[in-house]
């Protein structure tokens, strides 16, 4: 039975060109990342003081919200609470209705893909801008992120060329990478110039200081606050840190494992309103306080949105970003999609090779790979695990557990080299779909040591 990312993986890799450079290219991005840390001697150590820093964060998060929300408010901004996506929703638009805008300029914010705001805000009438440029493209396409850093990555500049030919009015024929740069930067600053309203995200909330910091390389969040006197963070309850001298831990950590980067461009601190303006802060809950409840799976909140465990992931690089069902693809998507609705997400689970190399990058050391497994192991209780899989152990079970009968079809098995292709590859036998099953042996291991065929030189 074909899972729906299998489904979608399938169409997405008979386009082997494009399989092949979108595997290339982020792998590229995870050497980048490899020789980064590499220059730093003290690199698993402060991988390692980060992980200890976001735990304690989360597994006090009641502290550390009360304590930032004081900060904030007394540094002039206005805090907000949303329970959920529908309450968030609401009150963004709550704000600009009452400052009467008509445009608002975003920078790059995952958790408002999770909320779904931008068609929330266009079916009120407010036209919404991504200022990113990965999310612009997308957003001209009518398409969401492919990926968490790099949105667009799955397309290709001719794509983009074509695209701005018919929404920018740029040359035909011209994706030179330079000439498209300069013609989007024409296009979004007019956009800026005429914005209402500036939305960031919030890479981190410093609890002691009560201010956010965004971390861009576009300087598009700079850009949008500096013109607008209204600035609307939206910020989920885990982004929280201590204080200066953690984010300094994170800062370190968070663009040489996302792009193989000392430091991001820009990296903003808001600490307060403009002069004459407003700043408000939306704090989103939106199911994160209910992830504590389940200890295993708690380590998923320490997440600081890089993307290394997707630039490594095997499965991710070769299937796209569009092969899961859940709004953010890899490693930690699935572990965030299970943790979300294992009913409606659990369809991603069979996207790893459990090959361990996420939690080998991850720069706050989420156990992600043992998380997928223990997800996978709680499937049957869940009524989700794959009935033909089920079958499948049950029969080796009883195949394993009887030595005689194991042993009598090791021997029978080389009969399978002389079948027909059609009785060995069919829709009984899903492994074999894109693969070549390897010829049986004529005898086996067991039988040759049985008979003393093997060596004692040979068994050392």
């Amino acid at each position: 039975m074909s899972t729906k990312h299998a489904a979608a993986a399938r169409k997405f890799i008979l386009n082997k060109e494009q399989e092949q450079w979108h595997n290339e290219t982020l792998w590229q991005v995870r050497q980048k990342r490899d020789n980064m840390a590499m220059r730093i001697p003290e690199w698993e150590e402060l991988r390692e003081l980060a992980s200890r820093i976001k735990m304690h964060t989360v597994t006090h998060a009641d502290y550390y919200l009360e304590l930032f929300s004081s900060e904030a408010e007394r540094n002039g901004a206005t805090v907000h609470w949303a329970k959920d996506a529908r309450e968030h929703n609401e009150i963004v638009y709550s704000i600009l209705a009452s400052h009467r805008v008509k445009k608002l300029v975003k920078s790059k914010s995952m958790l408002t893909e999770e909320c779904r705001l931008n068609r929330y805000l266009v079916e009120k009438g407010i036209d919404v801008v991504e200022s990113d440029l990965g999310e612009r493209i997308l957003q001209l396409m009518g398409e969401h992120p492919s990926h968490i850093v790099m949105p667009a990555i799955h397309k290709k500049r001719e794509e983009v060329g074509k695209l701005f030919e018919e929404k920018m009015d740029s040359r035909k024929g011209n994706s030179d990478p330079t000439y498209l740069t300069h013609t989007a930067r024409k296009h979004l600053r007019a956009e800026f110039l005429t914005a209402d309203a500036a939305m960031t995200g919030a890479n981190f909330g410093v609890a002691q200081t009560g201010e956010v910091v965004v971390c861009t390389n576009e300087g598009n969040a700079d850009m949008g606050t500096s013109l607008c006197k209204l600035h609307i963070v939206s910020m989920g309850i885990e982004k929280l840190v201590p204080d200066m001298q953690s984010l300094g831990v994170f800062t370190r950590l968070l663009a040489r494992s996302a792009t193989g980067q000392p430091s991001t461009t820009y990296t903003s601190h808001y600490r307060k309103p403009k002069d004459g303006g407003e700043m408000h802060i939306v704090i989103v809950d939106n199911g994160r306080s209910e992830i504590p409840g389940n200890s295993e799976h708690l380590p998923i909140l320490k997440c600081i949105r890089c993307g290394a465990c997707m630039n490594t992931c095997p499965v991710y690089r070769r299937s796209g970003g569009y092969s899961y069902t859940y709004f953010i693809p890899g490693p930690i998507g699935i572990n965030l999609g299970m943790a979300k609705c294992p009913d409606k997400y659990h369809d991603n689970l069979s996207a790893c090779s459990l090959c361990y190399s996420c939690n080998n990058v991850c720069p706050v050391k989420i156990n992600l790979a043992e998380q997928i497994y223990g997800w996978r192991q709680n499937l049957d209780s869940l009524r989700k695990a794959n009935r033909t899989k089920k079958l499948m152990s049950k029969g080796m079970k009883f195949l394993f557990g009887r030595p005689a009968l194991y042993r009598t079809v090791l021997k029978m098995a080389p009969a399978i080299n002389r079948l027909p292709r059609i009785f060995v590859y069919n829709r009984l036998n899903a492994w074999g779909y894109g693969r070549e099953l390897p010829r049986f042996a004529d005898e086996s291991f067991t039988s040759m040591w049985i008979k003393g065929k093997i060596k004692k030189t040979d068994r050392q």
